[in-house]
């Protein structure tokens, strides 16, 4: 599934070039983003455990959709979801973008897609965790989204997700 979205081209990630592309853009997005926000130690450690394109493929073989972003034939971000017909959701997994395409509404337009892909599904709202502390939270706000709750997760090595549950209803 390809898709142009705005001036986005989404495509579904398959095959092994692909996997390669977002592990390099994980490790290029995540350093510059989330390194300020949880430490270094953290961000090696989940870039490691859950940003290899091994990893990738495990989540894909599980049932989770990735696609590569494009605009201008240059890759700038990529996103995850899962579908979760039991729970009446699109879970938002991962949405990422390379730091100098932020501020563009590239992100909008990503959300945008996310929400195409759950109503074709029938699915009723977009669920999505931040961390407590990442400033796109008010993003995620000023789309509809609004925090439901706290969530804490430790994710092994020591380390702990201290994100906040959003949802969007789509109704």
């Amino acid at each position: 599934m390809d898709t142009s979205f705005g001036e986005l081209k989404i495509e579904r990630v398959s095959g092994t070039g692909h996997l390669e592309v977002l592990e390099r853009l994980a490790r290029e997005i995540w350093t510059e983003h989330y390194t300020p926000i949880v430490g270094a130690g953290q961000v090696e450690y989940m870039l490691r455990e859950f940003q290899t394109a091994a990893a990738i493929s495990e989540k894909i073989r599980e049932g989770d959709l990735y696609f590569l972003v494009r605009t201008a034939g240059r890759e700038i971000g990529y996103l995850a979801v899962r579908p979760d017909p039991a729970r009446g959701e699109m879970y938002l997994s991962k949405i990422y973008l390379r730091a100098e395409e932020r501020g563009k509404g590239y992100g909008w337009q990503m959300v945008d897609f996310v929400e195409t892909l759950a109503r074709e599904r029938t699915l009723p709202r977009v669920r999505l965790n931040v961390h407590k502390r990442n400033p796109t939270i008010g993003v995620y706000q000023r789309m509809g989204f609004r925090i439901v709750g706290p969530v804490t997760q430790d994710i092994g090595g020591g380390f702990m997700l201290d994100d906040y549950q959003m949802e969007k209803s789509l109704s």
